[in-house]
């Protein structure tokens, strides 16, 4: 079996071959053939998508659909490249980072308050349509976190100047839900849904801006979010998607997102309700520890299915187990097995990338750049300093 550290160097190899740009598994909607056989439908929308998701054979190429860079995962490879340089010290790192959250500030979507993102495809969901470009709070957020890392490390104003603007994009944009004090950020401009961890993603990017310039209006803001979700925790330390009743399911990874999220924020914090927060944190963590992976590291989708098994729940496990370290003995032998167990049964050592899903029956072996193979290169780009503690 290839190290950690072998595979995420190939994987780096790869993705830089392809020019940060790739097919993703909701681009359906590109082709301009099955846009005219929807009719503008939503649930036309929606068969489209799920049935380009869902094949395992490309039929994009055929279709008209081209690889593209897409937002979030140059987001997260901005990310990678800066814990690559962190560790390595080699200058090329540098140079791909500046010209990532370039590419960024240049591709970022006009009209609104601040910088803002959305994705390079239209989105239809069960509940809301999603043009093309327009910004989601989700986005906005690792991507404006992808410009505070690169400030940490290269201490360019530019690059804080631009994560404090997609603050004003979260504030001044989205629509609120509010309970008492506290609030839900909407999914985007164009919806009013709660949706947790992204209303907690909104939080986090509020409460690190706010860490480093110290705006008590922002702290005020993210712990009106913060307070809203953790309402919303299930007694078995749970929580669903969203407060709908078809967002009442609960899934690995946007639990990874929820738990990430709140830690983060409990460290660019100092506020009288910490002890609460954490509690209800590894109340959170308990949970999803004993729930979304086997003995051997393979990662569940749903708390009450084994299927599809989905690398997107792999990365997020090794970044979330990572995080708790300090509060779990076990926490970094978990990272260590699901990293292994994806080497072992999703890595294609021949072409050197991750493959999206395994159904009951069949692989997607689709080499999607966003969904997995620029989570698991974030992932593991995080994952060599605890490659081998015991």
């Amino acid at each position: 079996m290839p190290t950690p550290e072998t595979v995420l160097n190939r994987l780096e190899n790869f993705i830089e071959r392809e020019d940060w740009q790739g097919y993703d598994p909701y681009d359906g909607l590109n082709s301009s053939f099955l846009r005219f056989l929807t009719f503008n439908g939503k649930w036309s929308r929606i068969a489209v998508t799920q049935a380009m998701k869902r094949s395992p054979i490309n039929l994009r190429p055929v279709l008209g659909i081209d690889k593209m860079r897409n937002p979030k995962a140059m987001g997260l490879l901005a990310r990678a490249y800066i814990e690559r340089y962190r560790r390595k010290k080699n200058q090329r790192y540098l140079s791909q980072i500046r010209e990532i959250l370039d590419w960024l500030i240049s591709n970022s979507s006009p009209g609104f308050t601040g910088y803002a993102w959305g994705y390079n495809f239209d989105w239809q969901s069960a509940v809301f349509y999603v043009p093309k470009g327009t910004p989601t709070i989700v986005n906005t957020s690792f991507i404006a976190n992808a410009f505070l890392d690169g400030y940490k490390i290269l201490k360019e104003k530019t690059y804080l100047d631009v994560a404090r603007s997609s603050c004003d994009f979260v504030l001044d944009d989205l629509n609120r839900t509010s309970h008492d004090e506290k609030v839900c950020f909407s999914y985007s401009p164009a919806d009013k849904l709660c949706v947790h961890n992204a209303n907690l993603l909104g939080a986090e990017l509020l409460a690190r801006v706010y860490s480093i310039t110290r705006e008590e209006s922002l702290l005020a803001q993210a712990k009106r979010a913060v307070d809203f979700t953790l309402a919303y925790q299930n007694p078995n330390g749970s929580w669903y998607y969203g407060i709908l009743p078809r967002q009442k399911y609960v899934d690995s990874f946007h639990t990874g997102f929820v738990l990430v999220s709140l830690f983060n924020i409990i460290n660019y914090t100092n506020t009288t309700n910490n002890s609460e927060y954490t509690r209800i944190l590894l109340k959170g963590y308990e949970y999803y520890k004993k729930t979304f992976f086997d003995d051997n590291g393979m990662p569940y989708y749903y708390h009450d299915k084994t299927y599809p098994i989905d690398l997107h729940c792999s990365a997020q496990g090794i970044i979330t187990f990572l995080k708790f370290d300090d509060y779990d003995h076990y926490a970094i032998k978990t990272a260590k097995k699901i990293a292994t167990w994806a080497i072992d049964n999703m890595w294609d050592d021949k072409k050197g990338y991750f493959y999206f899903q395994k159904t009951k029956y069949f692989f997607n072996k689709i080499p999607y750049l966003r969904w997995p193979n620029a989570w698991m290169f974030y992932a593991l780009a995080n994952y060599p300093d605890f490659a081998y503690r015991s």
